[in-house]
């Protein structure tokens, strides 16, 4: 028989659409002087996988079947289970070349043929299908939410042309590929059995727009999607999927359904790392620097700490972050919804770069929202009330307030309606005193220009922001990814700091630069640090200013939620405890109404009476001599 004769017959039973006077088989052509990675000996192309005579009963087979026992791919959110493939099946008959254990061209009607080369190492998979796309499933198969509704039902996929097909009801390879056909899909080469530009494959089964009650369908709002639309083109260099755009790649540009490089759900890379395939600057183009997040993790710079070996991120954890410190991308974003910014509204609604993204209700900071309304929802999955919380060196000094509700990393108490006093980012402002010094518009990143006006509420990200940023007139992404000031500031905030309680500040800053460039040029974004150095609020604003001492010796950033006799909390007065003490046997006390303090600070006694005297502090004591 010749080999375009044993083409012809093969194929005709294959449900290919139409015959072609190519090779259609692409590489599976073993033959002499094929293009194949791998060649034999035997020039009619269609012997090596099938005989007309003494071939196995199922579709002629003659190629050996492979007895490989797999480990199958598993993940917390996946709903179906695999089993070993059947033995003659078409998934086992693949893997008798494509597992490695048989050597191509171990015939049974003709034994083993003289081979020449060796295949693609990406096309042998082993015994490990954990990188590989679920197949060969346990049957019945179970419904999910992401899942085509007739799938499970029915059997049927959502492809209108049929191609993407269950075989005998399951996932097989033949599902996805027609091995008799390379080319069917001119740009994935794949012997893919439909074109899958635009996630075509993906979408017969997985369906993004289905609903559920009382489930959560991952893939929603994928239509409207910045992946979904987007025409930026990604360099052929990147190996981020077939096509030229991230629009047309849809899923495999952060998929791949084989050889994945995570452990579950078939990502590209590790969490984040699939996230960096594009985002960083130099695989897709036109992107805007502002899409280049991985440049704000860059040193100088510090961001939110990745996932370690030991705190993974996984799509089933709880959304209340308990001892598993990490943000991934995906802690903030949902990949499936993200739109692109266009315009900033207000706060404190989420934006739409994090559309889908879930939140901690800050009512009673475990109620989970899916999704998040507010942008501090978001925060709120780490910033909360989980436990296991920690403070790292990394993001710089920490204060210690006088006045605490407990848990100082919680930050529900510190913003809730019922402080004492805070800045306004879980409720508007209510604050009866008036604000001199506060802003009408909050100034960019130049500290000249207005930027957003300043409205009765303000988000997380107009003080945590990467320093760069494009919403206050910077070229680099929105939002805490990194900075170069400490605590992922937007920009430059000092702590006054000393070795004891009560003794000798050791970074004064004297007669401060009141610019965007001083030492407190993150106050100077929502106020005028002129005003406050007329003391318009508190008669010793500006000798304290000018002397050198940080506003965070007195005030706290947050908010006190807590209360305490002595302390009021007015204005955000709440004492850093590592750098004041008590004095004379007094307990700390702030009176706004008096314009005294009570309290040791940088070895001088502020004194009831609103006198202030040179002192020694002893260690632990706060006495006065």
């Amino acid at each position: 028989m010749g080999a375009g004769l044993a083409i012809a017959l093969a194929l005709s039973g294959t449900g290919v659409h139409g015959q072609s006077s190519v090779d259609v088989m692409g590489v599976h052509n073993l033959g002499p002087g094929s293009q194949s990675p791998i060649t034999g000996a035997r020039p009619d192309a269609c012997s090596y996988c099938h005989a007309p005579h003494s071939g196995l009963n199922r579709g002629l087979w003659n190629q050996k079947l492979t007895t490989q026992v797999y480990t199958s791919y598993t993940s917390t959110t996946e709903a179906n289970t695999g089993r070993q493939p059947t033995l003659g099946r078409v998934s086992n008959q693949c893997l008798s070349c494509h597992d490695g254990t048989v050597a191509v061209g171990t015939t049974v009607a003709y034994g083993q043929v003289t081979m020449k080369g060796s295949m693609y190492t990406q096309d042998v998979f082993g015994s490990n299908m954990q990188p590989q796309h679920p197949f060969s499933l346990a049957m019945p198969l179970k419904d999910n939410v992401d899942l085509v509704s007739t799938l499970a039902a029915s059997g049927k996929t959502a492809d209108p042309t049929g191609a993407v097909k269950l075989i005998g009801g399951n996932v097989e390879c033949t599902s996805c590929h027609d091995p008799h056909v390379q080319a069917r899909d001119v740009v994935s080469q794949n012997f893919l059995v439909k074109d899958s530009s635009y996630g075509a494959l993906c979408l017969a089964c997985h369906d993004p727009a289905r609903q559920m009650s009382g489930h959560v369908n991952p893939l929603a709002d994928w239509a409207t999607s910045a992946h979904a639309l987007s025409s930026d083109k990604i360099a052929s260099t990147a190996q981020l999927g077939s096509y030229t755009t991230v629009g047309a790649d849809a899923c495999i540009a952060c998929h791949t359904p084989h050889n994945a490089g995570s452990t579950a759900r078939l990502l590209r890379g590790q969490n984040e790392q699939a996230c960096m395939g594009c985002h960083n600057g130099a695989n897709v183009s036109p992107m805007p620097t502002w899409e280049n997040v991985f440049a704000e993790y860059a040193s100088p710079k510090v961001g939110h700490p990745f996932p370690t070996s030991t705190n993974p991120h996984d799509a089933a954890e709880a959304v209340l972050l308990n001892n598993n410190r990490h943000a991934t991308c995906v802690d903030c974003h949902n990949a499936h919804g993200s739109e692109a910014v266009s315009l900033f509204p207000p706060p404190p609604l989420i934006r739409v770069s994090q559309k889908g993204a879930l939140g901690i209700s800050a009512s009673d900071g475990v109620t989970v929202l899916t999704p998040a309304v507010n942008q501090y929802e978001n925060c709120l999955r780490c910033h909360g009330t989980s436990a296991g919380k920690q403070v790292l060196p990394i993001y710089g000094y920490f204060p210690v307030r006088a006045v605490s509700a407990g848990d100082p990393l919680n930050l529900i108490p510190q913003f809730a309606v019922t402080a004492t006093s805070s800045h306004p980012v879980m409720h508007p402002r209510s604050s009866p005193y008036p604000q001199p010094s506060l802003r009408s518009y909050m100034l960019n990143l130049d500290g000249v220009t207005q930027g957003r006006a300043m409205g009765s509420q303000i988000f997380c990200t107009d003080c945590h922001n990467s320093d760069d940023n494009r919403e206050f007139g910077g070229t680099g992404a929105n939002g805490p990814h990194g900075s170069k000031w400490t605590h992922i500031l937007e920009r430059r905030y000092e702590f006054s700091q000393a070795a004891t309680p009560g003794s000798r500040i050791s970074n004064l800053f004297p007669n401060p630069d009141l610019s965007v460039n001083g030492p407190y040029g993150l106050c100077a974004k929502c106020h005028d640090l002129s005003k406050v150095v007329q003391s318009a609020s508190w008669n010793q604003h500006a000798s304290h200013i000018s002397a050198g001492f940080s506003c965070s010796t007195c005030h706290t950033a947050h908010g006190m939620g807590a209360t305490s006799g002595s302390i009021s909390g007015e204005r955000l007065v709440n004492f850093d405890m590592n750098v004041v003490a008590p004095t004379g046997g007094l307990p700390i006390s702030y009176s706004h109404a008096a314009n005294t303090c009570v309290l040791a600070c940088h070895g001088t006694a502020h004194n009831p009476d609103g006198t202030v005297t040179s002192m020694v502090v002893r260690r632990g004591l706060g006495g006065r001599k």
